[in-house]
Parts: C-alpha cells; structure tokens; sequence
C-alpha cells in the first residue's frame, strides 16, 4: 500500500493533490499529466505506479480513480508547444492545467520528482513519488491511459504509424516507420534528435 502521504496530513493539512505525467520520452504525440485528490482515509491496495500495472488493470482502476476522487484532472500540452516550449516545461504547463480543474479544497500538493510554482498550494516534489504516494500513482493512472487512448486514436487517422502499439516511443518499429513516411507535421517532435534527424531527410529529398 502507498502510505507517503500519511507523512503530511497536519491539522492544518487536511486535503493532499498529487500530480503526476506520462509521455516525456516519446518522438511524436502529446505529454499528458493528471491530477488527483483523494479523501485522506481512502486506501485502495491495486493502485500502483502506472508502469508496473497492465493495460486492462489500469483501464479498471481508472474508472475506480474517478469513482472515489475528491478531484481529479487530465491536461495535454501538443507537440508543436513542446517543441515551442521544451519537454520539461511544457510537462509543468500539463500538471498545473491539470491541477487547476480541482475544485475541492487542497493544502498540498506532492508532484512525482516535478518542482512546480505559482499554485495555490506548497509543493513538494518526491523522487519515485508514484511508487510512494496514492494520489500520484492514481494521477500517473489516470495520465498513462488517456494519453494511450489518445495514441489509438491518432492511429486511426495515420495508419502508417503503429501508434496503438508504440504509442510514439522511439521503437525500432516507429524509427522504421519515421524512415519510410517521414514526420507527421504537428504530431511529431521536430525537437527530438530522430525526428530532427528523419525531418532533414524529408526536406533533402523535395
């Protein structure tokens, strides 16, 4: 059981939000962050780090997650703004986004290993903190299925891409796919290497 964040609940701290992201590694598709709150008694011994869990355990937590959230939030920030703002940032443009779409009171909010500013809570940042703490693993769930979701979705409308299958990590299989089609123009990372690499290609050729 995740139980980090006992370590934090005061009489003054009462409600804690944990905020967490998936998609920085990715070559193509959105960085996705997520946001939850739980009431401080609320335990659940499945949630875990989204990493450590299967497609069909975390697509049942996730409805779970939003059953017995206080809050919760899901925010994207595309590829053309990561490549405007670099990855980092624009993972801290995601978890606020996704911060702000809570409405229950809050006194704290722990971000797995992100410093974050201008909020209306502390933060703490905690190294592995979705392995540590239930409501940023929930947070990864929730940030880990949606933007999978997303992936399948742009898939349907690029079949060249196994986007369902890679879900834009930088696979041999997608490398092989970025070498035969080239970029998807606002999908893509132009500020990743091998999107840089496969764009100048592109632009050689016309």
């Amino acid at each position: 059981m995740l139980k980090k964040e006992k370590e934090f609940y005061t009489e003054e701290v009462r409600f804690i939000v944990g905020t967490d992201e998936a998609g920085r590694g990715p070559l193509a598709g959105p960085v996705c962050a997520a946001a939850v709150l739980f009431p401080p008694e609320f335990s659940w011994e499945e949630i875990n780090d989204s990493k450590q869990l299967t497609m069909r355990k975390r697509e049942s937590l996730y409805r779970m997650i939003e059953e017995n959230a206080l809050g919760f939030g899901i925010a994207m920030v595309s590829a053309p703004d990561i490549d405007r703002l670099n990855i980092y940032e624009a993972t801290k443009v995601a978890m606020k986004h996704a911060i702000s779409e809570i409405h229950h009171p809050y006194q704290l909010i722990l971000s797995d290993a992100m410093p974050l500013s201008d909020l209306p809570a502390p933060v703490v940042p905690i190294i592995k903190g979705d392995a540590q703490c239930l409501n940023i693993a929930a947070a990864s769930i929730l940030a880990k299925v949606t933007r999978d979701r997303y992936m399948v979705q742009l898939e349907n409308l690029y079949p060249m891409f196994s986007f369902s299958k890679h879900k834009g990590y930088g696979t041999k299989a997608h490398l092989e796919e970025l070498a035969k089609n080239g970029p998807i123009e606002g999908i893509h990372r132009k500020s990743f290497a091998p999107v840089a690499h496969y764009k100048d290609i592109q632009l050689k050729l016309f």
